[in-house]
């Protein structure tokens, strides 16, 4: 099984190593973005606006980069998928894969975020480990909603329809989670508290998707 999921997860990433333009494509929207926003912007942004700006346009990204995620899959490669792979195997492939995009998409980010607006965290480690939790529940949320826009005449306009109801609740907390890494002082047991309901939401996700693609798999 394990020799199956990373099988898969390579094939995907030498795709995406093949398929430069894509790649390239994403990192031009995220420079000319964080570009912008520092040409419309005199000054360093405060806290509260810098937080906002990183995470919204981490957002559009991973509507960018991980929407297509089942929507390029032809009708033959997934018949041949399904000859070779379980259901759970290949969306833990696909899951383990777009989360994996969105953590090298997120470092980019953050790092040009860093060059242009400055670095305001005063504990930069733990605003980076957010980022990871961040960036992951927010992969695996529009990897689902790939899974079933895809079922649904290929229509990447669902993603997004479907998608953002959904990531709102988790976006705001991890928006409130971020602050925690500008403040001077802060409370150990509500960082913990917080992470650990961000952990859970993913967890959710990664159950929930366990759960239904099996069932879009048969489709």
């Amino acid at each position: 099984m394990l020799n199956r999921i990373l099988g898969i997860v390579k094939k995907e990433l030498l795709l995406e190593i093949r398929q430069k333009h894509t790649f390239y494509g994403i990192l031009l929207y995220i420079a000319s973005t964080i570009f912008v926003i520092y040409l419309s912007l005199s000054e360093t942004p405060e806290t509260t606006i810098w937080n906002t700006f990183f995470w919204i346009i981490q957002l559009f990204v991973c509507v960018n980069a991980i929407a297509k995620s089942f929507l390029q899959e032809s009708k033959g490669r997934m018949l041949y998928y399904y000859t070779i792979a379980s259901p759970i195997e290949f969306i833990t492939a696909k899951l383990i894969f777009n989360v994996i995009i969105m953590w090298v998409m997120s470092m980019i980010s953050l790092l040009l975020f860093f060059v242009f607006l400055g670095n305001p965290t005063t504990n930069s480690i733990l605003f980076l480990v957010i980022v990871f939790i961040g960036g992951s529940g927010i992969s695996l949320v529009f990897t689902l909603m790939s899974a079933i826009a895809a079922k649904a005449q290929q229509n990447a306009a669902l993603v997004a329809i479907m998608g953002f109801p959904i990531i709102l609740p988790q976006l705001m907390l991890l928006m409130k989670l971020s602050k925690v890494a500008f403040a001077e002082v802060f409370k150990n047991g509500a960082v913990i508290q917080l992470v650990g309901l961000s952990l859970l939401m993913n967890v959710l996700v990664v159950v929930l998707a366990m759960i239904l693609f099996p069932f879009l798999w048969k489709e």
